[in-house]
């Protein structure tokens, strides 16, 4: 299946997309490809994040985080040293 689309563009632009190849057909499918996937994977953070947001308790403060960050960090490389 195709799709004929026409886009109403300023000159310039124009110019400098033809130059880099970006408005070649299969140029323009990847780039909407790409920018599904930046869309679908915004979505999905955004549930997750609604999700985490409905969880009950206390929320951690940024010290906290900091402190789970570094032991997450040093827990990964005692892994890596080991290997």
């Amino acid at each position: 299946m195709s799709v004929t689309v026409e886009l109403d563009l300023p000159e310039g632009l124009i110019r400098q997309a033809r130059q880099m190849g970006l408005l070649d057909s299969p140029r323009m499918a990847e780039l909407l490809v790409q920018e599904m996937r930046r869309r679908h994977a915004g979505q999905e953070l955004k549930q997750v994040l609604d999700e985490i947001r409905s969880l009950p308790g206390e929320a951690l403060t940024m010290d906290e985080v900091d402190a789970e960050i570094k032991a997450c960090r040093a827990e990964r490389r005692a892994r890596e040293t080991c290997r």
